[in-house]
C-alpha cells in the first residue's frame, strides 16, 4: 500500500476543489439562460392578447368576432417557462422539444387538465409589442391568441446572448 504525506493530499484536494468550482461557476455562466428583461411582462401580453380579442381581429382569411378575455394561468405558465428555458439552453426554435414532447404533453406534465391547449413560440423579439405584432402577423399564431375557446394563457420570454436567436418566447392558451 503506498502512503502519501497529508499534507499533500490536503494541497492536492484544495487544489481540485478550487478546479472544480472555477468548472461550475464558468458552465454555470455559459450554460444559463435568465428571463428577459421585460418589465411588467404578464402584464403587458394580457393587456395585448384581451385588447386585441375584445374588438376581434382577422388572422389571414379568416375574421373573428370579439372574444371574452383569458386570465394568466400558473400551471401554463411553469409549462410555457419550461420550454422558453430549454429552448434558450439548447439553442433551439420548435414546438417539439428536444426529448419529442409536445405543448400538450408539456401542459399535461404542469398539472394543467386541458380540454384545449394551443402554443405559439417566437424568438428574437426584445419587447412585448414586438413579440405580439409577431403572432398577430402569423394567421396560425393569431387563431390561437382569438380562439374563443381558450380561457387561460401564460408567456414567458428566456433570454440566452450567444444563441441564434437571443431571446425564446413561448405562450400557452388552454381551457379546461
Amino acid at each position: 500500500m503506498m502512503r502519501f504525506p497529508s499534507n499533500l493530499i490536503r494541497r492536492a484536494g484544495s487544489t481540485l476543489a478550487v478546479a472544480l468550482l472555477f468548472h461550475s461557476v464558468a458552465s454555470a455562466a455559459v450554460f444559463k439562460s435568465k428571463p428577459c428583461e421585460v418589465p411588467g411582462l404578464r402584464e403587458a401580453v394580457l393587456q395585448h392578447v384581451n385588447e386585441v380579442r375584445a374588438r376581434g381581429y382577422r388572422c389571414g382569411a379568416q375574421a373573428f368576432a370579439p372574444a371574452r378575455a383569458v386570465s394568466w394561468n400558473p400551471q401554463l405558465q411553469a409549462a410555457a417557462a419550461g420550454h422558453s428555458q430549454d429552448m434558450a439552453e439548447h439553442n433551439y426554435f420548435e414546438h417539439r422539444n428536444l426529448r419529442g414532447e409536445q405543448p400538450a404533453q408539456r401542459v399535461d406534465a404542469a398539472g394543467y387538465r386541458w380540454r384545449s391547449v394551443a402554443e405559439n413560440i417566437a424568438a428574437g423579439d426584445n419587447s412585448v409589442p414586438d413579440v405580439m405584432k409577431s403572432w398577430l402577423a402569423s394567421a396560425s399564431h393569431c387563431v390561437n391568441i382569438m380562439d374563443p375557446v381558450h380561457q387561460e394563457m401564460a408567456v414567458t420570454c428566456m433570454a440566452r446572448p450567444g444563441t441564434a436567436y437571443g431571446t425564446y418566447w413561448t405562450m400557452v392558451l388552454a381551457r379546461r
